[in-house]
């Protein structure tokens, strides 16, 4: 069994997984636009290739799946996850499965305002959240919301273009400078990483894995520890069996007086996914089963509690 790791970037970590795990009865091949991914040089091959918003991306992706007779081929990069929905049809038709959920999910995901309009009309507890300012404000005096709030991009991922505002003169300015900008609520409380794998044959999730985040940097996890939550488990459960969607998934949710609110779902890898890993929460494991048409089974909850991970830089040196 081979497998295409799109987009690799620095995310070392998610290469190895899974050369562990094909242990010798396959290959990781990666790829990413710089050579100068340091992830890229983890794998058994790699290939340098355009960007994926330039000409014949899509095909020089397909071409390197023939040659290297892929079986399955995820990205960890937000833009590329709609690629490889809206084309699963292509890459099926070589012998190649997308681990990632269909084009709606994708979509879904990665606009926040719709993803809110979904929380609200699906009965889940909801961050509050606005695409006219007037509404915010008529809002903030009547007392139902206040400052500070953050102001984000209906679609944007990475935490690009995320501010904390702490007065209208500031969201006013943001407004004038950005297009496509909502505004949501600030959540004071317990801030949850949550790692799930929802299988590609039962539909149901087989692995949940808590974090409760105890520093951010760069807008990704640096310090955490491991937690286990049966109303977290059951508030992710209860959502994926709302949104029939399947495949790696990274969750942000918070504790807010005792209430849980989902706050983001990322329909691949998190940046934090290394704690699940090391906690005993295999995923690249249970993608392998997959591929191998076995279906995983419920190891929600299955991990070691009260494991910190502390992220560090390392580097690597090449010609």
């Amino acid at each position: 069994m081979n497998i295409l790791i799109l987009s690799c970037g620095t995310r070392n970590k998610i290469v190895q997984y899974f050369k562990q795990e094909l242990n010798g009865k396959g290959k990781v091949i990666a790829t990413d636009c710089s050579r100068l991914a340091p992830a890229l040089y983890e794998a058994d091959s790699h290939h340098v290739v355009p960007k994926i918003d330039e000409p014949g991306y899509l095909d020089n992706i397909l071409s390197i799946c023939k040659e290297n007779n892929i079986h399955a081929v995820l990205s960890l990069i937000d833009p590329e996850l709609n690629l490889l929905a809206k084309y699963r049809e292509r890459f099926l038709e070589i012998g190649t499965m997308p681990i990632v959920s269909e084009t709606r999910i994708v979509e879904f995901c990665f606009n926040k305002y719709k993803f809110h309009e979904f929380l609200k009309g699906s009965g889940f507890n909801y961050i509050k959240s606005y695409l006219e300012k007037e509404l915010l404000y008529e809002d903030i005096e009547n007392g139902r919301v206040d400052y500070p709030v953050f102001v984000k991009p209906v679609d944007g991922s990475a935490s690009l273009n995320i501010s904390k505002v702490h007065s209208e003169e500031e969201l006013e300015f943001l407004f004038s400078k950005y297009n496509n900008l909502m505004v949501q609520e600030f959540m004071k409380g317990t801030e949850y990483g949550v790692d799930v794998y929802v299988d590609l044959l039962s539909n149901e999730p087989t692995t949940i894995f808590i974090k409760e985040k105890l520093k951010m940097r760069a807008g990704e996890t640096d310090k955490a520890v491991s937690v286990k939550n049966e109303e977290i488990y059951k508030l992710v459960q209860d959502f994926f069996e709302k949104t029939e969607a399947i495949g790696v998934f990274d969750l942000d949710i918070f504790e807010v007086n005792n209430e849980y609110y989902i706050s983001e779902v990322n329909p691949r890898f998190g940046g934090g996914y290394p704690h699940a890993h090391e906690s005993g929460a295999n995923i690249p494991r249970m993608i392998v089963n997959n591929i191998n048409r076995n279906i995983n089974e419920n190891t929600v909850g299955n991990y070691k509690e009260g494991l910190y991970m502390m992220k560090f830089n390392d580097l690597i040196v090449s010609f």
